[in-house]
């Protein structure tokens, strides 16, 4: 019992003092919303015209924190993370300044995201939220509020996203690229690459319908 207890402090030590390390700034950027404004048109095909995605395999974009969409642009632009959906959009992103790309992030922030609908399936309900809140230590899976936060809005210092009200069938994918390491764009790739190397499917979806259905208060 003794061992169990000092391994899973270890884990929850060893992300987050990786996080506090590698990934908080020691300052953050702001963008003008204004400028973004203007500048998503291309954008909206896929994720709405205010950042609300359609499709369940579309990121939601709206009320993300401006760290996470701007570093995200960055690694699309900078070629270090690539996506076949995205890559029509590359040349457009080429040509933006890291200030035009700020804007875009601050006025995708400044949007009100949509609330999910979590699948009503009591059993999956239950596993999303007990590997959400708690974990499973055992099989070195850290619990995701360590980065996310209790209600999923992530953590806007360190650029960890909010991942309440995500779209489904985009947060299974996710998961499975950082389990896979198909994801390994900056740092925080890195953490989500360890959390997520010991998901079953059976996991990722319970966690991707729990996610999808949290309401932030």
């Amino acid at each position: 019992m003794l061992k169990f207890f000092l391994m899973a402090s270890t884990l929850l030590y060893s992300i987050n003092t990786f996080a506090a390390d590698k990934i908080m700034p020691e300052k953050i950027s702001v963008g003008d919303p204004e400028v973004g404004s203007s500048l998503v048109s291309t954008c909206a095909a896929c994720h709405g015209s205010d950042g609300n995605s359609l499709n369940g395999s579309w990121p939601n974009l709206a009320g993300q924190n401006q760290k996470y969409t701007y570093d995200q642009l960055k690694y699309f632009q900078n070629g270090s993370r690539q996506n076949v959906l995205m890559s029509s959009v590359i040349e457009y992103l080429n040509t933006l300044t890291d200030e035009q790309l700020l804007g875009i992030a601050a006025f995708y922030e400044s949007q009100s995201s949509n609330v999910g609908q979590a699948t009503n399936d009591e059993e999956l309900l239950a596993l999303g939220e007990k590997l959400y809140r708690a974990g499973d230590l055992g099989k070195g899976i850290p619990a995701c509020t360590a980065c996310h936060s209790p209600n999923g809005a992530g953590n806007i210092q360190a650029g960890f996203p909010k991942v309440s009200g995500q779209q489904k069938g985009y947060l299974e994918s996710t998961l499975k690229e950082y389990r896979s390491q198909k994801r390994d764009a900056g740092a925080y790739s890195l953490v989500m690459q360890s959390a997520s190397a010991n998901l079953t499917d059976r996991q990722i979806e319970a966690l991707a319908n729990y996610m999808h259905g949290l309401y932030e208060n």
